[in-house]
């Protein structure tokens, strides 16, 4: 029960906190379109990772995480406004470059000269 009660919290979080990226007025993180990829509170909600992604590349989500990190006072009232917690867990934002990457293996896929017509009469045989 305590795990369900657990990943819900963590859904309303990154619910939130994608709302509140957008109000967001730092040029660091206003000028990247980021996207939280995946949020992991502890289990005594003391502490929340945020792993940020963006299109742009590694370096500039890195940027954005610095602008985030010196946001985080008032990201963390907002969320608690939002979100009726006893305790806003505090907030670590971390760079990751996963959208980047499968951005990466679509292309490549794409690029692969595979011809679908051959492979259904293939099938069909």
């Amino acid at each position: 029960m305590a795990n369900h009660r657990m990943g819900r919290t963590t859904e309303d979080i990154k619910r939130e906190l994608s709302a509140i990226f957008r109000e967001l007025k730092d040029p660091r993180v206003t000028e990247v379109f980021l996207s939280i990829v995946r949020v992991e509170v502890t289990n005594d909600l003391s502490y929340c990772t945020v792993f940020v992604s963006s299109l742009e590349g590694i370096e500039k989500t890195k940027n954005a995480c610095k602008g985030l990190d010196s946001a985080s006072g008032f990201i963390r009232r907002e969320l608690g406004h939002r979100l009726k917690l006893r305790h806003v867990p505090s907030l670590i934002f971390t760079a990751t470059d996963s959208i980047e990457y499968s951005a990466e293996i679509s292309r490549i896929l794409n690029s692969l000269d595979i011809k679908e017509s051959e492979d259904e009469e293939d099938n069909t045989i």
